[in-house]
């Protein structure tokens, strides 16, 4: 006999304003819970201190989080200056301390270092897989890890304001991969003072932006009742850094069968893309000269 799948058939977006104190797979599960959603997922991991934007994915929304995943991000976020601390923000334990502090053009002239396409080493207590292993796993039962650097591309970095000499603010957009402790650490480095992260916020992700995300406090307000859809976002939002090819009528049928199908339009020949007919997105895939080629169909 098939297996049925609990919950129901919901398709698209919760934008969530993450609150501190819960962590991602937290927001999921009851974002997942008050939907009463069959599969839900996320785009984008916060540690539980941080706050702002979290993609939450409900249905055949999930397909699209890899797309969310490789998109630019934004985040706001301060640095505390003369401390270092085992997580590289504020929850650990102080492991180091420095009575220098940075002047406002040591700090300009440091970030130049932290533009572009730079190797960052993630934090010791990150979700980074050692050996089959979760790094904050080992890092909770004191086990020092060495970790191998990762690329990451930093788009913008930028000072914000100095409230005072123990602290600055900026602002970072990256791709996919950042930490922003780490950041913040390797900049404490560098200016010779140390540092930790001592708040964090992501402003935004993709397409999504903090200005539409929903609170907890509301999605719990209208958890399991016939309002809580109010507050999903179409699929296709999550789709709108790639271009849109829009099917004939017979190229939609052989898409939504896994078939490559006619479309409309054109991008370069072999680019990533997405497939709508009649408004409604049918799959994700790549364009092979006048063809949709599919890798995810949506099957709703």
């Amino acid at each position: 006999m098939a297996r049925t799948r609990k919950g129901r058939p919901v398709h698209g977006w919760v934008i969530v304003d993450k609150p501190a104190g819960l962590g991602s797979t937290d927001v999921v599960n009851k974002v997942k819970w008050a939907f009463q959603a069959q599969k839900a997922g996320h785009a984008g991991t916060l540690d539980p201190d941080a706050t702002g934007v979290l993609a939450v994915a409900l249905g055949e929304a999930t397909k699209c989080v890899p797309v969310i995943a490789d998109a630019l991000k934004c985040y706001r976020f301060r640095v505390a200056f003369g401390a270092a601390t085992a997580s590289d923000d504020a929850s650990g334990a102080v492991i180091a301390r420095s009575d220098r502090r940075p002047e406002d053009a040591g700090i300009e002239a440091a970030l130049a270092g932290f533009r572009g396409m730079i190797e960052q080493m993630p934090p010791q207590v990150s979700a980074v897989k050692v050996e089959g292993e979760r790094a904050y796993d080992l890092a909770r039962e004191g086990i020092e890890m060495d970790l191998a650097p990762r690329p990451l591309w930093v788009e913008r970095l930028e000072l914000l304001a100095r409230p005072d000499a123990d602290h600055a603010d900026f602002e970072m957009v990256c791709g996919k991969g950042g930490y922003v402790r780490a950041i913040a650490r390797d900049l404490g480095q560098v200016l010779g003072c140390l540092g930790h992260v001592a708040w964090l916020r992501r402003e935004w992700s993709g397409p999504f932006r903090a200005g539409g995300a929903v609170t907890m406090a509301r999605i719990e307000e209208l958890a399991r009742s016939e309002e809580i859809d109010s507050l999903l976002a179409p699929l296709e939002l999550g789709l709108e850094g790639l271009p849109e090819l829009r099917a004939t009528p017979e190229g939609a049928v052989r898409i939504r069968n896994g078939n490559p199908g006619q479309v409309l339009g054109h991008i370069g020949y072999g680019d990533e893309g997405w497939a709508s007919f009649e408004g409604r997105a049918i799959a994700l895939g790549r364009y092979m000269g006048g063809e949709f080629h599919p890798g995810r169909v949506f099957n709703r």
